[in-house]
């Protein structure tokens, strides 16, 4: 049986946790004061929506999800959201959420524990970093022109 690589393992930790990932977010988007607006919003839509994040960070990481997925996907997420009256920054909070969120789940399972390459482990964090930073700088851009 082959040994799967570190990209992989994380591919297959959001993968298996992708449930778990939205609801602890979903948490914390509806019980913080810096995101009131999401704790009037429906629950399942924002489950829903977390999930798909977590989703699209794991085909990301897999090479299946490309940059300009991530424009086209995050312009159309910011215009939604604006549409939907949720202020600017609390999207740009709950997009951070959902990166710490997953953070969270990478330390609690140990990942960064294991016996993996330092540069290997520098590198999934960037790959991961670039994708919220270009979600995050999409959202804005799709809020703003909307």
């Amino acid at each position: 049986m082959a040994m799967l690589s570190p990209q992989e393992l994380l591919v297959e930790l959001i993968t298996r946790n992708l449930d778990e990932l939205a609801r602890s977010w979903l948490r914390i988007v509806r019980n913080h004061q810096i995101t009131r607006s999401y704790g009037a919003f429906d629950e399942k839509v924002l489950h829903e929506r977390a999930r798909k994040v977590y989703e699209q960070l794991a085909r990301w990481i897999a090479g299946e999800f490309t940059k300009g997925d991530i424009a086209s996907y995050y312009t159309a997420v910011g215009a939604q959201r604006r549409r939907e009256g949720f202020p600017l920054a609390e999207v740009a909070r709950a997009l951070i959420v959902t990166r710490r969120v997953l953070w969270f789940k990478v330390q609690a399972e140990g990942f960064l524990d294991s016996p993996m390459d330092a540069e290997l482990a520098l590198l999934l964090n960037n790959k991961v970093v670039l994708f919220f930073d270009r979600a995050l700088y999409f959202t804005i851009y799709g809020y703003e022109r909307q």
